[in-house]
């Protein structure tokens, strides 16, 4: 068994485990890949302040997340078809999260249904959905959310349209795998992979396959995000989808202060600045650089979230310090799960924790919950760069 220091050594594990279309499924971007290599960069301009001969006894990394008791201010984000990363995976995932005490989102493109999740998850889980254009299935996957007990619904609000991801098409992205001639070739050297998916029946689209009509492809992400995507997504259809599900919301894909504002208008319960891991919109700036702007503009009406580039407990501290009341994660907890099933997702959020624990310390303070900006030293003109 290798021994598994940071997220990096969980990466390199991942890419020799699961075939490239999902590997590139999960670690590639939009057009030329900036905002996806910046969301990670941009962090590394940001230092931390060290201070020394603060007690440092009985230190906490323990917070809420829109109420929500969470042994460290991290959530996992949604991400599709996670359960072709691993066998079952969606299942795994909410099991180790529940195990280590955060939220677990899943997605309506998942493996997995909902169902399956809610019989074997040990906690409530939120549940994502996009911005369709089907009311009909709209009301229909609420309610299915509902009837499992999920505690929140994280609403996507940036994927009108899917932004061109070079890597997916080229791979001919699908679930399961078409048997092309290339695939079976990378499928041949990944035989753990296939060995564990021959074991399960859960290799399509949990929540779309028999659920919904019209959609010529049902393997495909690209042929279900033309078909049922709505461009005309407006605030009122938010609010509409807010209003279907009448609990707690999150809305995540907010990248400008204007939005964030009109986010506040319609009451959600928390935003999440993401930029959808640099998959939509390629030249939009990282989620770390438009943080501090969105912060300002909200002004605690909300919870502010950040999601995009972190990998690492360092990274989650300096969110926080930020002006974040939490942050999302998808894969570095995605990397976990490709590596080494529900262990990794494990030793993901285990990795995360001593990072942020550690650096914590060495920033002499105690309670992940006073973090701020005495604790970070920004570059001359950072957060005015680009305004």
């Amino acid at each position: 068994m290798p021994v598994i220091t940071c997220i990096e050594d969980l990466k390199r594990i991942y890419r020799r485990r699961v075939p490239r279309m999902f590997f590139d499924y999960a670690e590639s971007g939009s057009w030329s890949e900036q905002t996806f290599r910046e969301n990670v960069s941009d962090f590394a301009d940001i230092r931390l302040r060290q201070r020394i001969a603060v007690d440092m006894t009985g230190r906490s990394t323990g917070s809420t997340m829109i109420g929500q008791e969470v042994a460290m201010p991290v959530a996992l984000a949604p991400v599709g078809l996670t359960g072709m990363q691993n066998a079952d995976g969606e299942i795994k995932v909410a099991r180790a999260a529940a195990r280590f005490g955060v939220p677990f989102t899943l997605s309506t493109m998942s493996i997995c249904s909902i169902e399956d999740v809610a019989e074997h998850a040990r906690a409530p889980f939120w549940f994502q959905i996009y911005t369709l254009n089907d009311d009909d299935f709209n009301r229909r996957i609420i309610g299915r959310a509902k009837a499992a007990g999920c505690s929140a619904l994280v609403i996507t609000v940036d994927l009108q349209v899917l932004g061109q991801r070079h890597k997916d098409l080229k791979n001919g992205l699908s679930a399961p795998p078409k048997l092309t001639i290339p695939t079976m070739l990378n499928l041949a050297t990944k035989w753990g992979w296939g060995l564990e998916m021959l074991g399960t029946r859960r290799r399509f689209f949990g929540n779309i396959v028999g659920h919904v009509e019209g959609v010529s492809d049902p393997s495909s992400l690209s042929a279900w995000t033309a078909e049922k995507f709505d461009p005309a997504l407006n605030w009122d259809k938010i609010r509409a989808l807010m209003d279907m599900w009448g609990g707690k919301v999150i809305l995540k894909g907010i990248l400008d202060p204007e939005d964030a504002g009109r986010a506040v208008e319609v009451g959600a319960d928390a935003i999440v600045v993401s930029n959808h891991g640099g998959r939509q919109l390629d030249g939009a700036l990282s989620s770390i650089r438009m943080l501090p702007q969105i912060v300002a503009a909200v002004g605690g009406r909300t919870e502010v979230w950040m999601d995009g580039g972190i990998r690492s407990g360092q990274d989650v501290l300096k969110a926080l310090a930020l002006g974040a009341r939490g942050v999302m994660i998808g894969r570095a907890y995605v990397y976990g799960l490709g590596a080494m099933g529900e262990a990794g997702v494990t030793r993901a959020l285990e990795v995360l924790h001593k990072e942020l624990d550690t650096s914590m310390a060495l920033c002499g303070e105690r309670d992940v919950t006073a973090l701020g900006r005495g604790n970070l030293l920004l570059p001359m003109g950072w957060e005015t760069a680009y305004a």
